[in-house]
């Protein structure tokens, strides 16, 4: 069981943008790190482009279970996760990193805020503290 990204997202009109994410790749070889963590990134932003607000899903992309959890309010998380791991978990941890980021993070940087620009360093944290050794 292992979880492979953890990001937040902002769905903004018209289009999804990434404010933060965590990856653990370290499964992956060397070569191919990158562009699992490009697929990963496109995959939140096109999930959550295609989800509700107020909505939560799990959705199978290839071997990977996607969950997304989309606030009324425009924020979102997605956990990429395997097959095996608990959907439960993955749901409570994106409350717990959704209601920490709106608390941290002023709701008037969301609609301009890029990975770059934000400053909320708990993912990585996170991303290994939920992980099923």
């Amino acid at each position: 069981m292992r979880l492979y990204s953890l990001s937040v997202l902002y769905k903004g009109d018209p289009k999804v943008h990434l404010l933060k994410a965590a990856y653990d790749v370290s499964t992956f070889n060397f070569f191919q790190r990158s562009s699992v963590q490009e697929f990963m990134t496109f995959t939140s932003q096109l999930i959550v482009e295609r989800s509700e607000l107020g909505s939560r899903a799990s959705v199978k992309e290839q071997e990977y279970l996607c969950h997304v959890y989309v606030r009324s309010d425009g924020l979102a998380g997605v956990v990429i996760a395997d097959n095996e791991y608990p959907q439960r978990v993955c749901f409570t941890l994106l409350d717990k990193v959704l209601d920490e980021f709106s608390k941290q993070v002023s709701k008037m940087d969301w609609p301009s805020g890029s990975p770059a620009t934000i400053n909320y360093t708990a993912l990585d944290g996170y991303l290994s503290k939920y992980q099923v050794r």
